[in-house]
């Protein structure tokens, strides 16, 4: 979502060898996907039927107009996984699906916090706390204020606790989103594969079951 392919498809880790068994961990799945009503809700009873809990969801727009794209985070084993984005693009209008560990993206997840402004106030360590963790005003009225911040979710999990004793009065966090490290984007792989395969239109998944000439990413 090392360099290594399986089935001309998805990724597997870098060390190889046997994956049954495996130990957990987290994975971020991509999907390309064609913006349909429906497919979010279809795509997560493939993970409800298998009783995995999905620990972040975010849809947004791509890099390509009109696809959208799909992160969903969850803490499997790679076998498990490998086979979640194989049954995901059985579905018509997902056009390709990646995986990949922490290690290969960058990712962040953005949370507010809503503090007292008077404890804002009348506590300088408070400022400062909120300073040294990255934290920034983006309303301030005289009974509240709310800070944004963004980093990893041990980060954004630090500054609850520094916050609790001060009153917290709410707490909210986003989902994750991620860039992939090594790819040069699903649009020139797009591309590269319309040049090649000039006299066919490229929709939804046509594509997907043609060994080698599937691109991975």
């Amino acid at each position: 979502m090392s360099n290594l392919n399986i089935n001309g498809n998805n990724k597997v880790s870098p060390t190889g060898g046997d994956l049954e068994g495996a130990a957990k961990q987290e994975y971020n799945i991509t999907i390309y996907t064609e913006n349909q009503v429906g497919l979010l809700n279809r795509i997560a009873i493939i993970f409800t039927r298998r009783k995995i809990n999905i620990d972040s969801l975010n849809t947004s727009p791509s890099e390509i107009e009109s696809i959208h794209r799909f992160n969903i985070v969850i803490t499997e084993s790679e076998e498990v996984v490998r086979k979640l984005t194989r049954q995901i693009e059985k579905q018509v209008e997902v056009l390709k699906v990646y995986y990949h560990t922490n290690e290969d993206v960058i990712w962040q997840e953005l949370a507010l916090y809503k503090v007292s402004t008077d404890i804002i106030a009348e506590k300088v360590s408070v400022e400062r706390l909120l300073r040294e963790n990255g934290a920034r005003a983006v309303v301030i009225r005289k009974d509240y204020t709310v800070f944004e911040t963004t980093g990893h979710r041990e980060e954004t999990d630090n500054l609850i606790n520094i916050l609790q004793p001060f009153g917290l009065i709410e707490f909210v966090r986003s989902a994750r989103v991620a860039i992939i490290k090594d790819s040069e984007g699903f649009n020139s792989k797009l591309r590269e594969f319309e040049r090649l395969e000039p006299g066919e239109e490229v929709i939804e998944n046509e594509y997907l079951n043609k060994g080698s000439k599937v691109f991975t990413m």
